[in-house]
């Protein structure tokens, strides 16, 4: 299967807009938890009514990311994960999906690798976009050069401390969508969003014209209902992985089709 990349995520913001929900975003660890699950994994998320998939490039110093996605990232380098490995699994997973790839990666492993066969191999493997939490908009120039040759989607991180003025700026060089960080801090599942939140949200959403979602703490399907509208979706990150990690390995694909569902059903029940 092949498609324009910026068309499946384009399309997929779009279906979920048309259908008044949010679009619901997993987020997996490639390689985790073990090295041959990533496929299936993905494959079990779209069942569930995912509608962009994230999948995290395991680093050994994932300054963004709390205990439980470190804990991931930590025992998928441990299984022999590499960059290499989760673009073959993006091509095992588009013969068989049109579902979107984002993968989470950060800079240094980027340029190892090499920025211009990164992006061409992505292009080839069929992933769709790609966010770096650790790189500023101010050094972003060959990754974005790099990204538009390939037409590979980009997306920057707000936060609750970016101010006005660069809020725009970032709507502007994301390609498709912003993603909005619940708090200042790392990823992790949180009991209860930050008051604020909302407040917060409301500010972007004056300031963006592109989609945005809502990550980082974002545990239950309730929870949905404090970020969207205005956000027009979810990330579930830490909360996903600490449920995979409690399944045995052959209920793990159940396990990850029924945690989206359960976020999907909520969601068609708030918007019947």
């Amino acid at each position: 299967m092949t498609s324009d990349p910026a068309n499946r995520i384009g399309a997929a913001f779009t279906r979920a807009r048309r259908e008044k929900r949010a679009a619901i975003v997993p987020y997996l660890t490639a390689g985790y938890p073990d090295l041959g699950d990533t496929e299936g994994l993905v494959l079990a998320a779209e069942e569930g009514g995912a509608d962009l998939v994230e999948i995290g490039l395991p680093f050994s110093d994932p300054l963004a990311d709390g205990p439980v996605i470190q804990a991931a990232s930590q025992r998928a380098l441990e299984n022999g994960m590499t960059h290499a490995k989760a673009l073959d699994i993006a091509r095992m997973i588009r013969l068989r999906s049109e579902v979107p790839l984002v993968f989470m990666g950060y800079y240094n492993p980027l340029l190892r690798f090499g920025l211009e066969r990164f992006f061409s191999e992505c292009r080839q493997a069929g992933v769709d976009g790609l966010i770096v939490p650790d790189l500023p908009f101010e050094e972003s120039d060959l990754v974005r050069d790099a990204a538009r040759k390939n037409g590979i989607s980009l997306t920057f991180l707000i936060a609750p401390t970016t101010p006005e003025d660069r809020i725009s700026v970032l709507d502007a060089v994301s390609s498709d969508f912003c993603y909005c960080v619940s708090v200042t801090g790392v990823t992790g599942a949180r009991a209860d969003l930050d008051p604020g939140l909302p407040d917060y949200l409301n500010r972007v959403a004056g300031l963006v014209r592109k989609p945005f979602v809502v990550g980082f703490g974002i545990s239950r399907p309730d929870q949905v209902d404090r970020v969207v509208p205005p956000a027009a979706g979810v990330v579930i990150g830490s909360a996903l992985i600490r449920a995979v990690h409690d399944a045995r390995a052959p209920e793990r694909a159940s396990v990850v089709r029924d945690f989206v569902a359960g976020f999907r059903n909520r969601i068609r029940e708030t918007t019947a």
